[in-house]
């Protein structure tokens, strides 16, 4: 179970909540990773029940309000758990496969609604823009989060040719060496975030380069080296992320950047296909 003071006083006052308060605290604990940046509101339409609800839950677990909760919460996340940890907490013996089944893809669904929510429109637009512009793309994605930066480095390296994926940690500084303020640098991270992303962001950040960081929440150390931020939630009841709703995003990225340069991928499609076909790339 969670383990900080906030999280121990909700614990320990459940007996003594009523219905409603009782579901805003389910919910708190159920999405300890990205509940904590909803705003009074958000979180009262997430969970079904008034905002006054919410506030005077904030109240009731004597905080001074809700910003005063929320602060607490997003404190929480400073915590630091291994796997181990997550697993312990995240398991019961018993669990079935149906179980499993049924319990990810609902929280995948909760994860899609709540990414919709919390991406500004004009924010995206602007990170398309960005790639369409860039001279050169590097895309930094390490361990488990190597699966979206290679998605997404493989589709824009199709249609653009200017896209690489910089996938030996060791090799980042010759990958590096030319950067200029014409490139972009698209960096992956999810808690818990490997050292080794945040070090070249910072590094590209002094170079001048743009950067675009998608991650999954505001305190998540990659952001201050992000000039343009895409927060996905990757929280399901597991030890792992979950990558639907960050894949999302890659997959809407790709898409709109494709349908911005309609004619020049076209063209580009069209020359790939007859290339695919001479070495009977594909199956008939």
């Amino acid at each position: 179970m969670l383990e900080s003071d906030v999280y121990q006083r909700i614990i320990a006052l459940q007996d003594d909540m009523s219905k409603s308060q009782k579901k805003i605290a389910n919910y708190l604990i159920n999405y300890s990773e990205t509940a904590p940046f909803l705003t009074a509101s958000k979180l009262a339409k997430n969970v079904g029940v008034g905002e006054a609800t919410v506030v005077r839950f904030a109240m009731f677990l004597d905080f001074k309000g809700y910003p005063d909760l929320q602060r607490h919460l997003q404190e929480a996340l400073q915590r630091k758990w291994t796997s181990a940890e997550v697993f312990a907490r995240t398991t019961e013996v018993g669990d079935t496969p149906e179980n499993a089944f049924t319990e990810v893809l609902s929280d995948d669904i909760q994860n899609l609604q709540m990414t919709l929510q919390q991406i500004d429109p004009k924010v995206f637009e602007e990170v398309v823009n960005d790639i369409i512009e860039a001279e050169r793309i590097y895309v930094i994605a390490y361990r488990s989060a190597a699966s979206l930066g290679s998605f997404l480095t493989f589709y824009l390296d199709l249609v653009l040719q200017n896209t690489e994926m910089v996938t030996q940690a060791d090799s980042v500084s010759e990958h590096l060496l030319d950067i200029t303020e014409n490139d972009l640098v698209i960096g992956f991270g999810f808690a818990r975030y490997t050292k080794r992303t945040v070090d070249v962001l910072k590094y590209v950040k002094q170079r001048n380069a743009k950067t675009v960081v998608i991650t999954d929440h505001l305190m998540s150390p990659l952001v201050p080296y992000g000039d343009q931020k895409l927060l996905a939630a990757t929280e399901i009841n597991s030890f792992i992320d979950s990558f639907s709703a960050p894949l999302s995003i890659v997959s809407a990225l790709i898409t709109a950047v494709t349908r911005s340069e309609h004619d020049k991928v076209q063209g580009r499609l069209q020359e790939l296909e007859g290339l695919w076909e001479t070495f009977s790339v594909f199956e008939e």
